[in-house]
């Protein structure tokens, strides 16, 4: 099982837009039916996981967004209206033994922002950030880095362009990374 990360985000480095929706739902290709890559990405996941953010606007959708993956979610309480199927729990560490005892061999996607993502990453659980870079400035909205510990070892896997000037780069998170050089004297 490996749990993998995939998040759109802008050039500047935001993965909402300033009034909060997900990046690719500003790209004009995203939004005119290119996957961006994320039917391929699911095609080997068979669990979600989420943040409790994340998870409550699914239940007022028009159709469940994830028929097809086991779906389990970080939150403080259970909300109203959750399907008996999926699994809910505050802690972390807990949620993340639950998804482990439930898996069947699949990867697991892990949606959402960036508490959620790092609380898998400081658990040690996160295998791969996939990040989509869309060719767009937002200048305001939720930044992925902050939540994300700075000491992150990440190690370059892939890149390759998508449709309408979007990049899909792919970093492991479980290669050890070399520390930064010192900053010499002179230049501090």
């Amino acid at each position: 099982m490996r749990i993998r990360a995939r998040v759109s985000m802008s050039a500047d480095g935001y993965v909402t837009t300033p009034s909060g929706w997900p990046a690719q739902t500003a790209d004009p290709a995203f939004v005119s039916g290119e996957s961006h890559g994320i039917r391929e990405f699911l095609d080997g996941c068979e669990a979600a996981v989420m943040g409790r953010t994340t998870f409550e606007p699914a239940l007022t959708n028009s159709r469940w967004p994830w028929p097809d993956l086991d779906v389990f979610v970080l939150g403080s309480h259970r909300p109203p209206g959750t399907p008996r199927h999926v699994v809910t729990d505050s802690d972390p560490a807990r949620l993340l033994d639950k998804l482990r005892a439930a898996n069947r061999g699949g990867d697991v996607h892990l949606v959402g922002g960036p508490r959620t993502i790092g609380a898998f990453h400081a658990l040690g659980a996160l295998d791969t950030l996939e990040l989509v870079v869309l060719p767009l400035f937002f200048g305001a909205g939720t930044q992925l880095t902050p939540a994300l510990d700075h000491a992150a070892a990440l190690t370059f896997e892939r890149q390759r362009a998508l449709p309408g000037g979007s990049v899909e780069i792919v970093y492991s998170c479980r290669g050890a990374r070399a520390p930064l050089p010192a900053e010499p004297a002179s230049q501090r």
